[in-house]
């Protein structure tokens, strides 16, 4: 079954085909960082606006690199939500017309069940069940997932989502959007002891996430250091850096232990990092675990997630939409 996936909740317009949920035959992302670069952050009448104009030539481009026609897609997923509504209502309303026109099943997609699955579209990948941490601008949530549409949420973030504390922070210290790959090169160059900054672990026996205070420790010191903070910005950002990483690390592995799984999984655009992915994978051989990490290009917001997800969810009974009157929805389901 071959599946036309599309994604639009943020910034990044999304298609691409992938075959019965693993196999990726095309994937196409139009990224808008240069839109909304001048503003530190994403827009969202502006980013509604760019996937309005980006829908067609995508999908179209999806289409041809896989070698197919419109009529060759068996089925359409596209992103329901989280994410912007009006950035959302872009490539649902296509989607669901898509499909329509072609007389062939569509599903609406969670996002962050997107993220999960990608993780199976390279190989190996992990048994079930595992512990899948998703980490990105948006959201920092721990699953335990037993089944490709099974996922219990088993903690979430209190306030800002890791990927947002770090937009944040480099908007503090004036290195621009998007902030994730600013503070990591910077980070590269600083000493992450040199500046004592907290690791939020909040509760160590629960789940949950709260990155708030940390950017506030950030705010802070740069508050009470005016004259030299710019001279230490690298250090800055490499103590910002670790303690997302430490605490990161230290909730996935916690998890996988009370859930007594072997495996675990890394995703979303935080997953990208690569020293919270040398962390986890340290701390999880340590444990005997072993983590699965997508590709960076699978880490970012991308549609071939989303249609893997989909495969899954129609041949799910209990996952399967129907009518034309559905909607999109701007939050995560609190489960």
């Amino acid at each position: 079954m071959k599946i036309l996936g599309i994604e639009s909740s943020c910034d990044e317009t999304a298609a691409a085909v992938v075959e019965d949920g693993v196999a990726i035959l095309s994937s196409v992302v139009a990224s808008q960082v240069d839109v909304h670069h001048p503003y530190g952050g994403v827009v969202p009448e502006l980013a509604a606006r760019k996937h309005i104009e980006n829908i067609v030539p995508v999908v179209r481009k999806a289409l041809e690199k896989a070698g197919m026609a419109a009529t060759d897609v068996d089925a359409v997923a596209v992103t329901r939500g989280p994410g912007l509504v009006g950035a959302l209502l872009v490539a649902f309303c296509f989607g669901k017309s898509f499909a329509y026109a072609l007389d062939i099943p569509w599903v609406g997609v969670d996002h962050l069940e997107g993220h999960i699955h990608s993780v199976f579209l390279e190989s190996p990948s992990p048994e079930f069940p595992f512990i899948a941490l998703l980490a990105s601008g948006g959201h920092t949530n721990l699953y335990y997932v037993s089944s490709p549409t099974r996922m219990e949420c088993l903690g979430r973030t209190f306030d800002d989502a890791a990927g947002e504390a770090f937009d944040k922070v480099a908007k503090m210290l004036g290195l621009g959007y998007p902030g994730g790959k600013a503070i990591a090169d910077l980070a590269r160059t600083g000493d992450p002891e040199k500046i004592s900054l907290p690791r939020p672990y909040l509760d160590k026996d629960a789940f949950n996430f709260s990155f708030s205070g940390l950017k506030s420790a950030v705010h802070r010191y740069i508050q009470t250091h005016p004259d030299t903070y710019l001279d230490q910005r690298a250090d800055i950002a490499a103590a910002f850096q670790a303690s997302v990483v430490d605490v990161l690390t230290f909730k996935v592995i916690h998890a996988a232990r009370d859930k007594k799984c072997r495996h675990m999984a890394l995703v979303g655009g935080v997953a990208a990092n690569q020293r919270l992915r040398e962390k986890v994978r340290e701390s999880a051989k340590a444990q005997g675990m072993t983590v699965f990490l997508p590709s960076v290009d699978l880490c970012g917001d991308n549609a071939a997630m989303i249609a893997a997800s989909g495969y899954f969810c129609l041949r799910d009974p209990d996952r399967l939409m129907e009518g034309l009157d559905q909607d999109v929805y701007s939050r995560a389901a609190r489960k």
